[in-house]
């Protein structure tokens, strides 16, 4: 039992590093990571057992065992040979524990590789050595450049299969260079050419390529620096107000920046309101039937980001779900406009004359885009005009609302600077949007094409009812 305790210690102890792997369609995504799972020996024996059956019946690798089985669990993706959904997995190796993300190549399943981009800190970015560089390659490395991850490692895959020919690795190099011209400038790119399928460079350096001198992708793993890019302000986005009887009222949630402790000074944005910190509570079991029994529950003295507690203020204020609570002297700003990137994750796309809902964080509000500024082309990276986007477009846009949010830049938070786009009658998430400038606020009301139209035919049929011109 004790062996079983320290074990446990031992990898609670260590670093988290959440990774994606993305690439275009059949680079070997599912495969990589189901040969990453295998090597550091992730894999339970029942799920062994399992893999070898479904290998002979369902496989594509003949007596072999096709890894990609591992990560392609759903009936269609077994039937295809593709992955559609997002699979996370869980592995560890010596210096730190992984969550991975295996993502879809298709173009139609962009928005699920873009789910998965999200909380990555690494990006896996795979291409079949014998095809090269791919659109969906460009447009996965844009994307998770728009994300925030600045760690990149391009494994060219399949190696094996161009006689690991050190030529066409450099080829491909080169060729991926480019698209770093249109990225962000402190991305930092690892090359490595592996064969999934085989197991070369993944966790063992590999004979047939003596010629890269580099380290395995297990050891890039472990040893590329994770940049911090957590926010310094303290933010937490109100979740649920607890109020479990007369005695007692908490505003929980997480927190998306900073730290507190007891006797801060905060503000309640957007309302303005201002109070001090009496006490914080974490989300201990015993703290949560405590306040269900009218007892009284143990306090922490302080709380950093990405911890859940429950926040009492010395004044009673009005706090409801969806406002931020946040130190005295904060740098968040309060608006009803913004500058976004925008993915396009829908067939129904967006236009200029419509209205949508805005989910950012836990606050919901109308939104409509004022202006598409310019729509960018995957291919050769250029701007494009633009007045509708359509499925995986990506552009540049102004957006309003209809009331002021509490928000920030998305490099510099990201729960305040990304919100989603739902449409109003479907609810189905149209884009996700990634802040890039908060505009002043905005008194103008947008008008749509046929409020324009209505408007138009009012003033020229029925001028005596005075109708102003929009």
């Amino acid at each position: 039992m004790q062996e079983v305790l320290a074990y446990l210690k031992k990898h609670e102890k260590k670093e988290l590093c959440r990774f994606i792997a993305c690439g275009s369609v059949d680079d070997g995504k599912s495969t990589l990571i189901g040969r990453l799972l295998y090597d550091t020996k992730a894999i339970f024996e029942d799920h062994l057992n399992s893999l070898q059956k479904d290998s002979k019946k369902l496989g594509t690798q003949g007596e072999n065992l096709d890894f990609a089985l591992l990560l392609d669990g759903l009936s269609s993706e077994r039937e295809q040979g593709i992955t559609i959904d997002v699979a996370y997995r869980f592995f560890s190796s010596e210096k730190r524990k992984f969550i991975i993300a295996d993502t879809p190549g298709h173009e139609q399943y962009t928005r699920n590789m873009a789910t998965g981009a999200s909380t990555a800190d690494i990006a896996i970015i795979l291409i079949d050595a014998r095809k090269g560089v791919l659109t969906q390659t460009k447009r996965h490395s844009y994307i998770v450049n728009l994300l925030g991850i600045k760690q990149f490692i391009i494994a060219i895959n399949k190696m094996d299969l161009v006689d690991y020919d050190e030529l066409k690795f450099n080829e491909i190099c080169k060729a991926y260079k480019k698209i770093l011209l249109h990225l962000n400038k402190d991305i930092k790119v690892h090359f490595i050419p592996i064969s999934a399928l085989n197991g070369e460079n993944i966790a063992k350096k590999s004979s047939n390529l003596s010629w890269y001198k580099g380290k395995t992708l297990i050891q890039l793993l472990d040893d590329i620096s994770l940049d911090s890019n957590e926010d310094k302000d303290f933010v937490l986005p109100v979740q649920y107000v607890n109020r479990p009887n007369l005695n007692f009222r908490a505003f929980c949630g997480q927190i998306a920046g900073g730290a507190v402790k007891l006797g801060d000074e905060i503000v309640v944005l957007p309302s303005g309101k201002k109070s001090k910190v009496k006490s914080i509570i974490g989300t201990d079991i015993q703290n949560l039937k405590a306040l269900n029994q009218d007892e009284k529950a143990e306090c922490i003295k302080q709380a950093s980001i990405k911890q859940c507690i429950s926040l009492c203020l010395e004044d009673e204020i009005d706090i409801s779900r969806g406002d931020v609570i946040v130190k005295k002297n904060h740098h968040t700003k309060i608006s009803n406009k913004v500058a976004v990137m925008l993915i396009c994750m829908s067939e129904k796309g967006l236009d200029l004359d419509s209205t949508y809902i805005a989910k950012l964080s836990h606050s919901i509000s109308n939104a409509r885009i004022r202006e598409i500024k310019y729509k960018q082309d995957i291919n050769n990276f250029k701007k494009i005009k633009a007045n509708t986007l359509k499925l995986n477009d990506i552009a540049f846009c102004e957006i309003s609302f209809d009331k002021n949010l509490v928000l920030k830049k998305y490099d510099e938070n990201k729960a305040l600077g990304a919100f989603i786009l739902i449409d109003k009658y479907s609810n189905q998430t149209l884009a996700a949007a990634m802040v890039q400038e908060i505009l002043d606020e905005d008194s103008q009301r947008v008008y749509t094409k046929a409020e324009k139209e209505l408007n138009a035919f009012i003033r020229k049929h029925y001028p005596q009812w005075g109708c102003k011109k929009i």
